[in-house]
């Protein structure tokens, strides 16, 4: 593989994890793009502080690619956040937030970058086991689930040049887990048949395969990294 790879969301967690993955195996350019005003990436990968959610964000993505001179080859859609409440707690301004950053912006993302990737290309979409419904996390699991829905679109309207496909990632040893109580995380974590959490290099590992050639004939799916907990 060469050429030029897309991790949006890139500062922690789970997409800090994806971008180190792939930066690490062989002759790619990374890019990590993320609102948090300082990128402390590893030294190989190019950091682009942006919102994602303005009219300019994906342009100025586009133009990070552009100026490599390489070709784009995967795009790693991982940027979101959370504003959990109940139903009749969530404000208009929390439910649309969530929507626009998980969903509208790897949209945006997605067909600002498409017509820049070459033959044999990928995306990533990292969604979540929440998207088959949690409580407290209306917004996010419709933004979630909302995801899974542009993934098997956009794997329609790409093939056969370009591949998508989702990964819905269960309860992740991140910063966004660990803010969970932790006498409800040790209740998640009961339910896991595998008893523990993940780790974003779990999740970052099966991105990595995604996104070769390795996964050549996967596309249009959704995968969950859960520790056997999946539908139950």
């Amino acid at each position: 593989m060469n050429g030029v790879v897309v991790v949006t969301g890139a500062a922690r967690g789970i997409g800090r994890a994806i971008a180190e993955k792939m930066a690490a195996t062989g002759p790619l350019t990374v890019i990590g793009a993320d609102l948090a005003p300082e990128l402390a990436l590893a030294e190989q990968i190019t950091p682009v502080q942006v919102d994602l959610t303005s009219p300019e964000g994906p342009e100025k993505v586009r133009r990070a690619v552009e100026a490599t001179g390489l070709p784009l080859i995967g795009l790693v859609n991982n940027a979101g956040i959370t504003r959990d409440s109940r139903l009749v707690n969530t404000s208009d301004d929390d439910f649309r937030s969530v929507l626009e950053v998980n969903l509208g912006a790897a949209y945006r993302l997605s067909t600002g970058l498409s017509p820049l990737m070459s033959d044999g290309a990928s995306i990533v979409n990292i969604a979540s086991r929440a998207y088959l419904g949690n409580f407290g996390q209306y917004n996010y699991s419709m933004s979630k689930g909302g995801l899974v829905g542009l993934t098997r679109a956009l794997a329609l309207s790409l093939a056969p040049a370009i591949r998508v496909n989702a990964v819905a990632p269960g309860l992740i040893a991140s910063e966004m887990s660990m803010a969970i109580p932790e006498e409800v995380r040790d209740k998640m974590v009961s339910a896991i048949p595998l008893e523990r959490m993940g780790t974003p290099d779990e999740v970052a590992n099966l991105v990595w395969f995604l996104l070769t050639p390795l996964s050549g004939y996967i596309t249009g799916e959704v995968i969950v990294v859960g520790g056997g907990r999946s539908l139950s």
